[in-house]
């Protein structure tokens, strides 16, 4: 017997993953600083809403990956970014707030 495909699937595995996005999930949360720390087995992002005027912010995510994952979340932003600026021009990197940040030590950098 003969496999057929429904049309448009072509090429699809029925193995393919379906992710479920639920409704709170999807409204998204506002983060204008990315703390990254890491350690030999993850890299720790922090995404946090830093409010013009307020001295204190509050982490709203916190989402751990793997080495491995952190290497293909940057080859996806960077080409991401890239058809962004060929689609709507080059992002302006205005400069960082003069505003010191501390936030629990270690190793920890900052997009």
């Amino acid at each position: 017997m003969e496999d057929q495909q429904k049309p448009g699937s072509a090429g699809k595995s029925s193995s393919q993953l379906n992710i479920e996005l639920s409704e709170d999930i999807a409204e998204g949360e506002y983060a204008n600083l990315v703390m990254i720390a890491h350690s030999p087995e993850e890299f720790i992002l922090d995404f946090i809403r830093v409010v013009p005027g307020v001295r204190k912010a509050r982490v709203k995510s916190r989402i751990i990956i793997t080495p491995q994952h952190a290497k293909r979340l940057l080859r996806a932003l960077t080409d991401n970014v890239e058809r962004y600026e060929r689609a709507h021009g080059p992002i302006d990197e205005r400069a960082p707030a003069d505003q010191p940040i501390q936030f629990g030590g270690g190793n920890v950098g900052e997009a």
